[in-house]
């Protein structure tokens, strides 16, 4: 299983870093900038580590510490403007804006013609890594990869939900009743209505009990036994108890499933909440009760035009029930993640999928300082140091590796376990940007700007789809407002005075 995900995983991930220099890499080409040495490849190692040796920090401060839920969210929120500002000034900006100057003093030219192409690589990139981050989030998140981070673990048991709800509407469909109910009124009702399952032989009621809950029958079929010689079969899609319920008197019949049954259940308290809500509930169980129209208003024939019925008001209901934010149980996320045997190996490449684009955006942009500062003479380390970019992805990554190894600590995981995950992205990370300064110093400067759109575009959708949503799941919308714009004006402060 391990491999199978490695395999497929990690060939996409690094598949536009390692394809892309060997399409297009051009040995004439006058674009290609100063041959890379073994001295500007460690120096590009030491900021991949610099920007993430925050991970390790903040996986520290995970550990031994337990923040308060407002201030994990503030310090996610504040990395995620900061890393906002440090996309927007060091990558998106530069490019952009000489596009713009282009357009203005060269239009027509050689220059102007470059400078258009390098943009529309720019714009194709950031949308290539946005769709490329989604799908291989997507693939993991479906391995155990979700487990990651507070967002991606509530987005995924949210998914579920409401899978289950559209699953649960498609089979309440085939009950004439309930398509008598107001398709507004639907999102209350698939919040509290539950389903049960009968074995072959249960009892679902006996005779004079009274009655606090209705049974929808889904599938199979109970026997309603009034006497010894008086049974009357309740088969798909039939009602029982409904009379009992609403009259509040005692039953007069044992209801014992026939077969294995699955049935949708309503108690007294849930039915109590909903006729509040919506009055028509009861008037329609009222009618039913008293016309007894068990066959008519109960079970389904299965003919063609009652299955086009059922079809038009599932369209109809899946536009009416909204999505709810849910927030699991812990007990709930560790049952889950014993169930995925991958589990650990997704998060580790779920992570790795995170850190991917930001490794290649330090090569990069450790490369453009150095050309730029290359023709004044000899340069030093602090000379081609991206400072925006670093202090940028440094306060972003300390908050992420902070919440998610408080996830990881909750579900069980050891100290060393947690740490060593975290020191492995670290190296991986600073093994990136190598890689992002080599390609960058051997393949067209048009390419070069293409592969950081898609860096840009995936880190763009990583913090509108994870960091920004944990930060307000953890602590509410306030705390992310405001933390975010702290963020975003920090890095843009931090350039002015760069």
């Amino acid at each position: 299983m391990h491999n199978k995900i490695s395999k497929r995983v990690l060939v996409l991930i690094m598949l536009l870093v390692i394809s892309i220099p060997v399409v297009f890499a051009n040995n004439d080409s006058q674009t290609i900038v100063s041959e890379p040495t073994t001295k500007f490849m460690f120096w590009a190692f030491l900021l991949g580590g610099l920007s993430a040796i925050s991970l390790v920090i903040g996986s520290a401060l995970g550990i031994v510490w337990r923040p308060s839920p407002r201030l994990t969210a503030a310090f996610t929120a504040f990395g995620a403007g900061a890393l906002l500002a440090a996309l927007s000034v060091e990558l998106i900006a530069p490019t952009v804006i000489e596009f713009v100057e282009s357009s203005h003093t060269a239009t027509g030219n050689t220059s102007g013609h470059e400078m258009f192409l390098e943009f529309v690589f720019l714009l194709g990139g950031c949308i290539l890594g946005g769709i490329l981050f989604y799908f291989l989030n997507e693939a993991l998140n479906s391995k155990g990869g979700y487990l990651r981070k507070a967002s991606t673990t509530i987005s995924y048991f949210n998914h579920l939900r409401n899978k289950r709800f559209r699953l649960a509407l498609k089979r309440l469909s085939k009950i004439k009743l309930i398509r008598s109910i107001p398709v507004t009124h639907l999102d209350i009702l698939i919040q509290h209505i539950r389903q049960v399952h009968f074995k072959k032989g249960s009892y679902l009621f006996h005779k004079g009990d009274t009655i606090n809950r209705i049974y929808f029958i889904e599938s199979g079929e109970v026997n309603l036994i009034y006497n010894k010689d008086q049974v009357h079969i309740i088969k798909d899609n039939g009602i029982i108890g409904e009379t009992a319920f609403l009259l509040h008197d005692a039953l007069l019949y044992d209801a014992i499933a026939s077969t294995d049954v699955k049935a949708f259940e309503l108690s007294q308290n849930d039915f109590n909440y909903l006729r509040d809500a919506c009055p028509e509930l009861q008037e329609i169980l009222g009618i039913y009760a008293r016309n007894e129209l068990i066959h008519d208003l109960g079970h389904e024939n299965g003919d063609s035009k009652n299955h086009a019925e059922a079809e038009d008001w599932t369209y109809e209901a899946s536009k009416h029930v909204h999505q709810h934010s849910y927030i699991p149980t812990q007990t709930e996320i560790n049952e889950h993640a014993q169930k995925q045997t991958s589990a650990p190996l997704s998060i580790w490449l779920g992570i790795f999928l995170d850190g991917i684009p930001e490794s290649f955006v330090i090569g990069a942009g450790f490369l453009i300082i150095l050309s730029s500062k290359s023709s004044l003479g000899t340069v030093s380390f602090t000379d081609v140091v991206p400072y925006t970019l670093i202090a940028g992805l440094f306060l972003s990554n300390l908050p992420e590796a902070m919440s998610s190894s408080i996830g990881m600590k909750k579900m069980g995981w050891k100290p060393f376990k947690i740490l060593t995950l975290w020191v492995s992205l670290m190296l991986m990370t600073a093994i990136g940007a190598i890689f992002g300064y080599y390609y960058g110093a051997t393949i067209p400067n048009y390419v070069e700007i293409g592969v950081e759109g898609i860096a840009s575009g995936a880190m763009l959708t990583m913090i509108a789809q994870t960091m920004i949503p944990e930060a307000v799941h953890i602590g509410g919308s306030k705390v992310t407002g405001l933390s975010t714009l702290a963020g975003y004006l920090s890095a843009v402060a931090f350039k002015v005075f760069e």
